[in-house]
């Protein structure tokens, strides 16, 4: 791995844990413009509750060493947790700005996962392709 692909990874990597750990601890605290924002999409607490912990074991994941296959789960979730909550962002139809988190969680996801190293991979590279 290049020391510039290193580079992308941690920094992708760094960034979506910090996103995805703040986050985590609002709807774990149910802070109250979490828990306002997540009614107006039509979700309970109960949902913002458990949505806060999977972030946080899911960060806890993606930055240990090994668990592969916990990696590519927590990766997943994240995926999904982010398209999900831009796509009730949109079908509430609120604006841009409240889009705009999650699509950058999103994007931050997607860089992580295609940049990480081949020991925090499940299947190396070059299976893949073939």
């Amino acid at each position: 791995m290049s020391k510039k692909n290193k580079i992308i990874y941690w920094v992708a990597t760094l960034w979506l844990s910090l996103g995805m750990t703040s986050t985590g601890i609002v709807q774990i605290m149910h802070v109250k413009e979490e828990v306002d924002m997540f009614a107006q999409l039509g979700y309970g607490t109960n949902f913002l509750t458990l949505l806060g912990v999977w972030k946080i074991l899911g960060v806890i994941a993606v930055l240990a060493p090994g668990l592969t296959l916990i990696k590519e789960w927590a990766y997943a979730g994240f995926f999904f947790a982010m398209t999900g909550a831009m796509y009730s962002h949109i079908a509430v139809g609120n604006s841009v700005n409240d889009v705009w988190p999650p699509m950058l969680l999103l994007v931050l996801t997607i860089i992580s996962w295609y940049f990480r190293p081949p020991q925090r991979r499940l299947v190396p590279t070059s299976e893949i392709i073939r």
